[in-house]
């Protein structure tokens, strides 16, 4: 924990063999965490708090209005830019769409089904915007996995495998388009070369304005 005129910053402090220098990290959770390699002293860690404390606000004050954006919701979430209300049903295991409504088991249950809800949904629609995508662009993958990447949105391996965050369903429709068309590019160009970004640019003309919501409001797709 850090005293700084009066006022404290608490931060967490993880050793890592494979550091090689003090990093501090402000996580979606609003916790801050300091990452020093194995042999550095202690005290090089309040160190970078004080010398980081202007940005460290700043991404704290960040994620406060994120968490507030969330807590907005009330008892609904997001799906490709519409909002679905939650209905609990006392004798439901698993989530069921209806219309607008989400029906949802009323115990504890319910985060986990709706994690299985979105994950199965996330397989549909991603595969039916794969396929369109991969006619359009003349390429194709040979694997679809869904997973839940901490920091990624999305993958394409070596062997042509896509692999994309089922979180994604929490964002608009067109950003979750954008990422398809960003690993789909990758098929034909697996770098972020200028090449890359031209092709994605044709298929995706305005990615910039997308990646840039992601980015900005990636800690809101939470359920």
């Amino acid at each position: 924990m850090l005293s700084d005129q009066g006022s404290l910053i608490a931060y967490d402090v993880r050793r890592s063999d494979r550091a090689r220098r003090v990093r501090v990290r402000v996580e979606r959770d609003a916790r801050v965490e300091v990452v020093l390699p194995r042999r550095a002293p202690a005290a090089a860690a309040e160190r970078a708090v004080r010398e980081l404390r202007p940005w460290i606000e700043r991404r704290l004050a960040h994620a406060a209005r994120q968490q507030a954006a969330v807590a907005a919701r009330g008892d609904s979430l997001p799906y490709l830019g519409i909002s679905l209300r939650l209905h609990a049903e006392p004798d439901r295991a698993q989530v069921t769409r209806r219309g607008d409504e989400l029906l949802v088991p009323a115990d504890a249950r319910a985060r986990g089904a709706l994690e299985r809800w979105y994950r199965r949904m996330a397989r549909e629609e991603i595969s039916a915007r794969l396929a369109r995508a991969c006619a359009r662009s003349g390429l194709s993958y040979s694997r679809l996995t869904i997973r839940d990447q901490r920091t990624r949105w999305g993958s394409c391996s070596r062997a042509g495998t896509l692999s994309f965050n089922w979180r994604l369903l929490l964002a608009p429709e067109e950003v979750l388009d954008y990422v398809i068309w960003h690993e789909v590019c990758h098929l034909a160009v697996p770098d972020h070369s200028p090449r890359f970004w031209a092709l994605v640019a044709d298929h995706c003309p305005d990615h910039r304005e997308r990646a840039a919501w992601l980015r900005t409001n990636a800690a809101t797709l939470v359920l």
